[in-house]
């Protein structure tokens, strides 16, 4: 089961379109794919909203029929890098600790994942703080996956050397550290920019199918 969470930097203007043709490439090649929308800043969103449809949106697929969860993988693009990672963490907080379908994977394809670098460099010009409601919230290890390090679940980082919205040293700068504390962490890095790694004709997503089917195959062993 794979589970598509569009970017956007959580904002409302950009929605589960963005995560459509990956979706289908996937079905077309024999997953079951789930693109998933969630509340947005200014639709409301805002990060509980946020992470709350997160949240429930994978629970979701329990209820559903003739789903085989036994791997359960979620692919994040940008801010929904952050969101896919957020996901794998999510039941070890008391807001989320009911969740009944556990994330076995995360790839997370130019991802946001440390929230306090990204706030200090002002990415998506203020995203973080939108995201969060404002400059003085603070950004907690619930939401932030730096935070979260290590993750007890595998995670890829798939990332171009010329993204300039998100630089690749956020997803450098994870699988250093989650490495260091035992976790397991990759990053695939690729020439190209924000937006080849959601390019369903790319060699990036070539290889994230690639990712992905390894971890389908391993569930079968």
């Amino acid at each position: 089961m794979a589970v598509v969470i569009h970017g956007g930097f959580w904002r409302a203007k950009y929605t589960a379109t963005l995560g459509r043709p990956l979706a289908h490439d996937l079905a077309a090649h024999g997953w079951a794919a789930w693109n998933l929308e969630y509340r947005r800043v200014g639709n409301p969103g805002g990060y509980l909203a946020t992470l709350d449809d997160i949240s429930a949106g994978i629970n979701h697929l329990a209820v559903l029929d003739d789903l085989d969860l036994s791997t359960v993988v979620t692919i994040g693009h940008s801010a929904g890098g952050h969101l896919a990672a957020f996901s794998a963490g999510r039941q070890r907080y008391p807001r989320w600790s009911a969740s009944k379908v556990p994330v076995t994977a995360v790839i997370a394809q130019a991802g946001v994942l440390d929230l306090v670098a990204a706030r200090r460099a002002n990415l998506g010009d203020g995203a973080v703080d939108d995201f969060l409601g404002g400059p003085d919230m603070p950004v907690n290890a619930a939401i932030d996956p730096y935070q979260q390090i290590p993750l007890h679940t595998p995670l890829w980082c798939i990332h171009g050397w010329s993204d300039d919205t998100v630089p690749i040293t956020q997803s450098q700068n994870y699988v250093q550290q989650a490495r260091l504390r035992g976790a397991q962490a990759s990053l695939l890095a690729l020439d190209g920019d924000h937006f080849t790694v959601i390019d369903p004709e790319s060699l990036a997503w070539n290889l994230t199918r690639q990712i992905l089917d390894s971890l389908g195959a391993e569930q079968m062993t």
